[in-house]
This record gives structure tokens, C-alpha cells and sequence, in this order.
């Protein structure tokens, strides 16, 4: 009995947490002000309107019709919905706020929407036996993917001006970093890539399987990530103007776009200013540097450096020095809390390096998961025994494409269930606005 009721309780637990990520992107919607719902804050990405409607329309045509033999409500909607944009996928859209409804229309169809998709979802919870066989994952990649929104819409409200947002709390550190980084040696050993069940109903994207062990020769690695401080040494040295530091393709992407600087940072006379999420403050030297792939490849080339694998930053995340055992986690088994770093919704903007001591590696790495994703020079690309997801196949096949590169880690606004040692992150190296840091390392 006492198993039965475990298993019953973990199923009504499906719901709850979907609607704790319903929460979550609530709250974004709310510090929108209702003049600048139609606002487009990255030229790449669609209108705040449509991700009013999106988050909901995809939770509605993954489950309704599939698991539950709903009717649609409104298909227009269905569809104007359904699908979002590749960042730098081909052209910028060039749709008006005409082109789309009034806020009030959307906010009915998402109420009618959860209406309808709640009490599906009760019923099938309280009758497993005659649900869809795939419910529950399914269930799990409606809230991932809203949680996984939660974090790319407040990266996308980060660049909307903050007059048109209700304010929030500004962060306030300037100060130099405590503590200089330092190469950390990490020794030869196995690590293991995908996700590795233990008790069968983990769950994990298709991209994440299957699980393999790589062998790491050893290697060094910085011990923080780097800092707006170490960057603005690279900015100093002229580091946007040596051509030698970049690939041809982001020297060209650089130059196009004119990128001088961090997306970020803003040069307001001889003072550099960072543009936190509720407004502008002077560059807290002491936080990681958010940038994109090019120009964390460029920095690391002007020390003489690289960026890790995807395989050593598992081993310096996750390995023992034993070289074979692993941790879920940098710090080890406990579940993700708050002494352990800057993830999950506690922050909107960075907190200083090495804060979260606790949350160290085992071999003393700080800041590993949160506090911004990691860059690694590893491409996107599928485990061997890749197979997409029935529901939902494109997710990951759409972007293995030799563009995109690995991230790992977590961001302040990574949620804490993504922060599984299996999860991975990818997106296109002359994107700027992903909350994604990184550091060195020394073969």
C-alpha cells in the first residue's frame, strides 16, 4: 500500500509542478506593462503577444487531441501559437503588431485552454490504467518546455527598456572579485554523457540519450568563470580588434554587427554600465561575464586557452578524483538549494563569483551549475542510439546542424529540475543575449 500511495502521489505531483511553472511565466507576463505587450526586445525573436499565447497553445497541442481526444477550441489560435523562431535562423520577421490579436483575446483562450487540459489531467492522473501510455513524459516536456520559456522570456525582457516593465530589485555589486581564479588540475578519468537511470522513471529530452562513458585525459581548469573584469582586460588589449583571435565567420558576424562589447555592457562616457534586468548600474566587476559563443572563443584564444568539451566539463563538474565514481551534482547527492548556487528563479542578474562555496566540484571548481550556462567548444550533435521523441520529434533533430554548440550548467533563472547532470543546452555561437558565461581551460 505504502508504495501504491508513493506512486499516486508522484503522479498528482505531475500537476502541481505544471502549475508552479504556470507561476512562472505568470510572473514575466506581469512585468510587462500593457503598452509594450507588442514589443519585439530582440529583432530575431517574435513579439512579447506571442509568447502570452505560445506557452499555452503548446501544452494544448501536445496534450489535448493525443492524451485526451479534445476537440479544439479555437484551431486559429492552435496554430498562430504553435511555433517559435530559431534565433539567427534565416532573416528577421518582419510582422506588425497588427498582425495579431488583442491581449484580451489570447488571455480567454489561455484561460479556457487550462480549463479544458486541468481536468483532463486530473481524471487521467486518478485513472492510470486508462491514460495514454506516454502521459507522463509527455506531461514532463509540457513542464520543462514552460519552464525552459521561463528562462529565455526573462533573457528576451532583459533588453526591453525598463520603463515599459513594472520594476524590480536591482542588483548592486561593483567591487573587484574576492578571490583571483586559478587553474585547478583535473586528473584522467571516465565520465559518464546522457542520462543514466537508476530507478527507471527518470525522465530526459531525446538528446540526452543514450548514456556512454568517455575517457578525459587530464586537464586544468579555471576555477571561476570568467569575470566582466577579466573581460574588460581583454577589451583593453584591444581584443575586438585583433583579427587573428577570431574565426572568419565571427570576425565577418563581429564587424556586420558591430560588436565592440558584451550585449550587456554599455559605454556611457569613460564609465562601462551593465544592463541588469531592472535598469543600468555600473559593471559589477565581480560578476560572470555573459557573452556569446565568438567571444568566449576569442577570449580564451588571447590567453592561450580554450573552452572545455562537453566531456571535461562533466569530469571537473561531476567526477571524483577516485577517476570512475560520479556525483549527481558538483557538491554531491543533496538536492539543488540555495547554499549551493544561483539558480532557480532566486535572482534575476548574476551573483558574484565563487558565492556559493558549498556548491564547489570535488575537486574545488566553483559555480558550476547557475549563476550563468557554460560554453563548451563541443557542437550539438546526437548520442549514438539517438532516437526523437514520437511527440515531439523535432525538438532536438531540428538542431543538429553543426551551428550550435553545447552550453552546461544552469543560469540564475534555470529551473531546478533542469539542472539533472544529463541536461543539455545548445544555441548558435553570435547569439548574445542567453544568460551563458564560461571559463578556460589548459590541456
Amino acid at each position: 500500500m505504502g508504495a501504491t500511495a508513493t506512486a499516486v502521489r508522484s503522479r498528482h505531483d505531475l500537476h502541481t509542478r505544471l502549475l508552479g511553472a504556470r507561476e512562472q511565466t505568470d510572473s514575466l507576463f506581469r512585468i510587462v506593462r500593457d503598452e509594450a505587450i507588442y514589443d519585439r526586445p530582440i529583432p530575431e525573436r517574435h513579439r512579447i503577444i506571442f509568447y502570452l499565447g505560445h506557452v499555452e497553445a503548446f501544452d494544448w497541442n501536445l496534450l489535448a487531441d493525443r492524451a485526451f481526444g479534445l476537440r479544439s477550441l479555437q484551431r486559429t489560435f492552435d496554430q498562430l501559437f504553435a511555433f517559435g523562431i530559431d534565433p539567427v535562423g534565416g532573416g528577421l520577421p518582419s510582422d506588425t503588431p497588427r498582425d495579431w490579436p488583442e491581449r484580451d483575446e489570447v488571455e480567454i483562450y489561455n484561460r479556457r485552454l487550462r480549463k479544458e487540459l486541468d481536468g483532463a489531467i486530473e481524471n487521467a492522473l486518478a485513472r492510470p490504467a486508462e491514460g495514454h501510455p506516454q502521459l507522463i513524459p509527455m506531461l514532463e516536456v509540457a513542464i520543462e518546455h514552460r519552464l525552459m520559456h521561463a528562462e529565455t522570456l526573462a533573457y528576451m525582457l532583459h533588453r526591453l527598456p525598463s520603463d515599459r516593465k513594472v520594476r524590480g530589485p536591482i542588483g548592486s555589486s561593483h567591487g573587484a572579485p574576492r578571490k583571483k581564479t586559478h587553474l585547478m588540475e583535473i586528473p584522467a578519468g571516465r565520465t559518464t554523457l546522457g542520462l543514466k537511470y537508476t530507478t527507471g522513471d527518470e525522465f530526459g529530452w531525446d538528446n540526452e540519450l543514450d548514456p556512454h562513458e568517455v575517457e578525459v585525459a587530464g586537464f586544468a581548469m579555471e576555477s571561476e568563470n570568467v569575470t566582466n573584469q577579466d573581460f574588460l582586460r581583454f577589451i583593453q588589449a584591444g581584443g575586438y580588434e585583433n583579427e587573428a583571435l577570431w574565426s572568419a565567420e565571427s570576425w565577418a558576424w563581429k564587424e556586420t554587427e558591430g560588436v565592440r562589447h558584451p550585449a550587456f555592457w554599455k559605454r556611457d562616457g569613460n564609465l562601462w554600465m551593465y544592463n541588469a534586468m531592472f535598469g543600468e548600474i555600473r559593471l559589477p566587476l565581480d560578476w560572470p561575464v555573459y557573452v556569446s559563443h565568438a567571444e568566449a572563443t576569442a577570449y580564451a584564444t588571447w590567453l592561450g586557452r580554450s573552452l572545455p568539451s562537453e566531456a571535461q566539463f562533466h569530469r571537473a563538474a561531476y567526477g571524483t578524483p577516485d577517476g570512475w565514481s560520479e556525483r549527481s551534482y558538483p557538491w554531491g547527492e543533496d538536492t539543488p538549494g540555495a547554499r549551493h548556487g544561483n539558480f532557480n528563479f532566486q535572482h534575476w542578474d548574476p551573483t558574484p563569483v565563487g558565492e556559493h562555496p558549498e556548491g564547489a566540484s570535488a575537486f574545488g571548481v566553483q559555480d558550476l551549475v547557475g549563476n550563468g550556462w557554460e560554453w563548451t567548444k563541443t557542437k550539438f550533435e546526437p548520442f549514438s542510439g539517438f532516437a526523437p521523441m514520437p511527440f515531439y520529434p523535432g525538438y532536438s533533430a531540428n538542431f543538429f546542424d553543426g551551428k550550435h554548440y553545447v552550453m552546461k550548467g544552469g543560469s540564475p533563472r534555470t529551473a531546478a529540475c533542469m539542472l539533472r547532470r544529463s541536461f543539455r543546452n545548445w544555441f548558435q555561437p553570435h547569439y548574445p543575449y542567453v544568460y551563458a558565461t564560461f571559463r578556460c581551460v589548459e590541456d
